[in-house]
């Protein structure tokens, strides 16, 4: 008998042991043919078993199951002769699986041995089940829909993370069961109102203390369109975190509380509901969605007195940030813990006549992107696996598989081996999709985020000085130059320095003053030169917008808000 044939738990593995041993012994064992019978089914049984089992059927005819008897029962005894250990383990666990053979030799043949192949076919028949859900919907219809990357921004504890998991149980990507498990544990930690926060915050810190550190990510598709929901932390000390998820965003979902107290703490000075609807702008968010949550609170009680003085509050400032109330904010009453609203109306909320929340995104105009422009794609993250594997979206241009590129600023040329949109394997990607790349020829040490992918033609820029615009948002003293602070660009942070102030702007008529201003100070416009530490890449905010924004941070504040208008070349 061939070592190799040990693997199979079939009645193959019988058949070719079967030619040897047959000739030695056919006239030994010939009694034994009139128990054959019972096998007959077994051999159609088979047929369920997976494709490289089911030759044996079909190779051997009804008249085989006599000689697989035979085979049977002469395996017992030469295997352990022939081939020692090895051969033994499996027949150990075809014993455990089957009902004995040799038990059954004195006469109990049929009974003993009938059963002996149904559990294992419907061992078969789940293994096979358990992983096919999970591949098979995707591929068919994944290039034609629209990729859409939407960012859950907001105060904390305002219900994001929440609304997320609740998304995907509406539209089927996670299970009940599933959630039924979270919400069992959810309830021995006394907190029974998260466990739908836990389909996308998965660690455990995250978990016990219900705060969002990392930008979780998930994915949920509608009729027309494919989402990427990024559920950015609401806490101040993990901005930075938000900040990277809003710039791969391409519209915002500002979610704030409706609850007495919750909506005003967020809303005021020290409150992220402020912070993060101006970093949602400047990363680059067009349309906002404004989800006012917990309606169904106590306190609230779907009122839409409360629904519209939240409304009142928050439209002026989203103006000053600089959306335009009319086009590009959306205001929607919502709960993120019963589901109301999210997919299906609410019956409570009669005075809101719009779509519910997930056919309104469905119903969103498409975004226009030019797969022809140069590959752009800044890396969020990078990691080992098999190979150097970093994640990022793709701003502009197309990447296929076995492409050569370039990674800016270090100039490295790397291949492309595969590409993974959302966690499915594809073969070329177009802009705004999620993309995992694997690449050859570069080190996962020597990435970092913030480096950017550039096809070799079209390089993007890279320097450490440049002259912007920024707008002072809030600082108490003056900004003089030598300023330092930390600059948010796409998806790298560098620190920054202020070398000199140019002019200031007028905010109204945009005129720029013949002076130099000795200092700048809160809600002024200036144009500054910004040296960097270390070379960077960027764009200016005309030739490519995404690349061209970024916000400064100061001892966890946004400070300021700017485009880079101009690169400057470095003097030797």
């Amino acid at each position: 008998m061939d070592p190799r044939d040990t693997a199979p738990d079939s009645w193959e593995q019988e058949d070719d042991g079967e030619a040897p041993a047959d000739v030695q012994l056919q006239t030994a064992f010939t009694a034994l043919n009139v128990d054959a019978k019972p096998f007959v089914p077994n051999v159609n049984a088979a047929e369920f078993v997976p494709a490289f089992l089911q030759r044996g059927p079909s190779e051997n005819p009804d008249t085989d199951g006599t000689e697989a008897v035979v085979s049977m029962e002469v395996s017992e005894p030469t295997v352990p002769v022939e081939n020692g250990e090895a051969e033994m383990n499996t027949e150990e666990t075809w014993e455990q699986k089957g009902g004995e053979p040799d038990d059954a030799e004195p006469g109990g043949g049929p009974d003993g041995e009938g059963p002996a192949p149904e559990p294992q076919q419907e061992l078969m028949e789940e293994e096979e089940e358990v992983p096919t859900p999970k591949v098979a919907p995707a591929p068919p219809d994944a290039p034609k829909k629209e990729h859409v990357n939407v960012v859950f921004i907001g105060h904390v504890d305002a219900g994001k993370s929440t609304i997320g998991g609740q998304i995907m149980y509406l539209t089927g990507m996670v299970e009940k069961r599933t959630l039924e498990k979270y919400e069992r544990e959810a309830k021995e930690k006394n907190r029974e109102t998260w466990y739908l926060s836990w389909a996308l915050d998965t660690n455990q810190e995250e978990r016990d203390k219900g705060k969002t550190v990392e930008v979780g990510r998930a994915y949920f598709e509608t009729e027309k369109k494919h989402f990427t929901i990024l559920d950015a932390p609401g806490h101040k000390s993990f901005v930075p975190n938000m900040i990277g998820g809003a710039s791969q965003a391409d519209l915002a979902v500002l979610v704030i509380s409706a609850r007495k107290g919750e909506f005003e703490t967020g809303f005021e000075k020290g409150g992220q509901t402020r912070e993060h609807a101006m970093l949602a702008k400047t990363a680059g968010v067009k349309h906002l969605i404004v989800l006012v949550n917990k309606m169904d609170d106590p306190t609230v009680n779907w009122s839409l007195e409360r629904y519209e003085e939240c409304k009142e509050k928050l439209v002026p400032f989203l103006k000053k940030v600089g959306f335009n109330p009319k086009k590009d904010i959306h205001f929607m009453p919502c709960s993120g813990l019963t589901g109301a609203n999210l997919k299906e109306p609410a019956e409570f909320c009669t005075w809101y006549t719009g779509l519910p929340f997930i056919p309104h995104l469905d119903s969103l105009p498409n975004f226009n992107r030019s797969s022809d422009g140069p590959v752009r794609l800044p890396i969020v993250d990078k990691y080992k696996d098999m190979g150097t594997v970093i994640l990022g979206k793709l701003e502009s241009g197309s990447i296929g598989k076995a492409q050569q590129l370039v990674m800016m600023p270090n100039r490295h040329t790397v291949e492309v081996l595969s590409l993974l949109s959302d966690d499915v394997e594809t073969d070329d990607a177009a802009p705004g999709e999620n993309l995992k790349l694997r690449l050859k020829g570069i080190e996962e040490e020597e990435i970092l985020p913030g480096f950017i992918l550039c096809n070799a033609e079209n390089l993007c820029h890279s320097g450490r000085t440049f002259d912007a615009q920024i707008v002072i948002i809030e600082h108490k003293s003056i900004i003089c130059p030598g300023y330092n602070a930390v600059l948010h660009i796409h998806t790298c942070i560098e620190e920054v320095q202020i070398t000199a102030l140019i002019c200031l702007v007028d905010k109204k008529s945009g005129e720029k003053s013949k002076t130099r201003p000795r200092f700048v100070k809160q809600d002024q416009v200036c144009i500054a030169r910004l040296r960097t530490a270390g070379t960077i890449c960027l764009e200016t905010f005309k030739d490519f917008p995404q690349m061209g924004r970024f916000t400064l941070r100061d001892e966890g504040k946004t400070i300021a808000i700017g485009k880079v208008l101009k690169l400057v070349a470095e003097r030797d």
